[in-house]
């Protein structure tokens, strides 16, 4: 089946993490958001891809390339984001069959997809604690009688996932009118698929939708460590192992350098040419990615990404957070639950906060806008070349933008 990844959105309510990278690129266990939506779709069946691309279009041409895993790839330019149904309609020149469209900012499992192939019209959904904050479906035995955008009073807690498998004359479909957000919406195209056909709802198992940078946090803690590195460990005298002394050598790749004082348990996996001094303790689910270095006496420890290049220095805690490709953390900082963009530096000394006084769930600016991370820890969100002085101190939601500066001592309880 032709499968197309609508790839082409900036994404706006990542903040300052897509200042200078599509939100498709966004990292998760080691590859980018939209890898995972490929691979997702590969696994699951998909004989070629048809991405939709807009800002950083080049980018993501180059992270998937014209082949992924043997299947071809071609590319559509979406000259404007203009919505969901002018994503697909951009892509309407490559779609010469049944075909499935999905989004390229959401987590899926393989399984789930296979079952969303199988048949057209199918939309995939999802049961949510909140459906009021997604486009909603009201079904009748399994069959879509309707959608409901954001309603305020939801009459199901079954959700759109952005997940479609649609006949090949479905684009005729796509002149759909221009939404009260501004924006032409695939949603408004299911409402012309229901009074057509009989479009059914395939209730996903596992699914994520990863808009926000809290939701980035999330899709890490659901993915890592993620694959295997590849090649075998080396022969060393550190403690690898969890508590049984027990891990995959395939974790480990041949040309890692980890000091014999070095302590690694549960699910690690560590890439080419990384560095691990002595006295390090890390705990998984993590990934070390090539050429990131760590310690001596550092602790990484929860669901935490070190991205390509990045360096932990001497005695840094780092706790379920992403760190970002060329990002450096000083000696003796503390990062709690937190995301790091790339080439972000941190002076020494530097703490990042992750939890309340009051213990209510932290919150965190989103275009403008305070919202609920939902969440009881959650740290900061630095952009893009962040750099603090020493013994900096950040407090729990805050964001710094991209090149923001703090001074030597400075406690940062606002946005910057």
């Amino acid at each position: 089946m032709q499968v197309v990844i609508l790839a082409a959105g900036r994404g706006t309510r990542m903040g300052p993490l897509t200042e200078s990278m599509p939100k498709p690129l966004l990292p998760v266990a080691g590859q980018p958001l939209v890898g995972g939506v490929a691979d997702a779709a590969v696994t699951a069946g998909a004989d070629e891809l048809v991405v939709t691309v807009g800002f950083g279009g080049e980018q993501i041409r180059e992270a998937i390339g014209d082949e992924y895993r043997g299947v071809p790839v071609q590319y559509a330019e979406q000259q404007a984001q203009r919505g969901t149904a002018d994503a697909l309609a951009a892509a309407a020149d490559a779609i010469d069959d049944d075909f499935a469209v999905l989004n390229g900012d959401s987590i899926y499992e393989p399984a789930d997809l296979a079952a969303l192939f199988g048949s057209v019209p199918q939309v995939g959904a999802v049961r949510v604690d909140n459906p009021s904050e997604y486009g909603v479906l009201e079904t009748d035995d399994g069959v879509v009688t309707a959608v409901r955008e954001k309603p305020d009073n939801p009459q199901s807690n079954l959700v759109n996932a952005g997940a479609y498998s649609l006949p090949a004359d479905a684009v005729e479909l796509l002149d759909v009118p221009e939404s009260e957000r501004g924006e032409y919406e695939l949603t408004d195209v299911l409402e012309r698929l229901i009074e057509r056909d009989r479009l059914r709802a395939t209730v996903f198992e596992t699914w994520l939708d990863v808009g926000r940078p809290w939701e980035l946090l999330a899709a890490n803690e659901r993915r890592l460590p993620g694959p295997a590195a590849t090649a075998a460990t080396p022969d060393g005298g550190a403690v690898v192992g969890d508590e049984q002394g027990r891990h995959a050598p395939e974790l480990i790749a041949a040309d890692a350098e980890i000091h014999p004082d070095a302590t690694i348990r549960g699910d690690v996996v560590i890439e080419s040419g990384v560095s691990v001094g002595p006295g390090v303790v890390i705990e998984g689910p993590t990934r070390l990615q090539a050429g990131s270095s760590v310690g001596p006496n550092a602790y990484v420890r929860g669901a935490t990404l070190v991205g390509e290049n990045a360096h932990v220095g001497h005695a840094v805690e780092i706790k379920n957070s992403v760190l970002m490709a060329d990002t450096s953390v000083g000696h003796l900082s503390y990062i709690g639950d937190s995301v790091l963009a790339r080439g972000v530096n941190l002076g020494a000394g530097t703490n990042i906060a992750n939890l309340r006084h009051d213990d209510e769930p932290v919150a965190l600016t989103v275009k403008g806008d305070r919202v609920s991370t939902g969440r009881r820890k959650f740290g900061a969100v630095l952009g893009p070349n962040v750099a603090t002085g020493i013994q900096t101190g950040i407090n729990p939601g805050v964001t710094l933008s991209a090149g923001a500066r703090t001074d030597p001592g400075e406690i940062v309880r606002r946005d910057r």
